[in-house]
């Protein structure tokens, strides 16, 4: 009984929104990849800017922000302001 619950709690925290969904299509892998290993710390995909040299994904834990540029490096303290 307790691994049935233990197993529905992990299949509760998997599930992504579709705001989410939509938002993981549009990473390239290399985005994907740095942003899965981002998410074992408490990150979510807050979301992503484009510009002239690539996307750019936003990711958040609490008041940290992280970010990671389309070839996958990632950088916990970016220079941006959010609003």
């Amino acid at each position: 009984m307790q691994a049935q619950v233990n197993r529905e709690a992990l299949l509760e925290r998997r599930h992504f929104t579709p705001e989410q969904s939509t938002l993981w299509d549009k990473l390239s892998l290399a985005q994907k990849f740095a942003a899965s290993s981002l998410t074992q710390f408490g990150y979510d995909l807050a979301y992503i800017r484009n510009h002239a040299e690539g996307s750019l994904a936003i990711l958040m834990c609490d008041k940290n922000t992280a970010t990671i540029t389309d070839d996958g490096e990632i950088d916990t303290s970016p220079a941006i302001t959010l609003r």
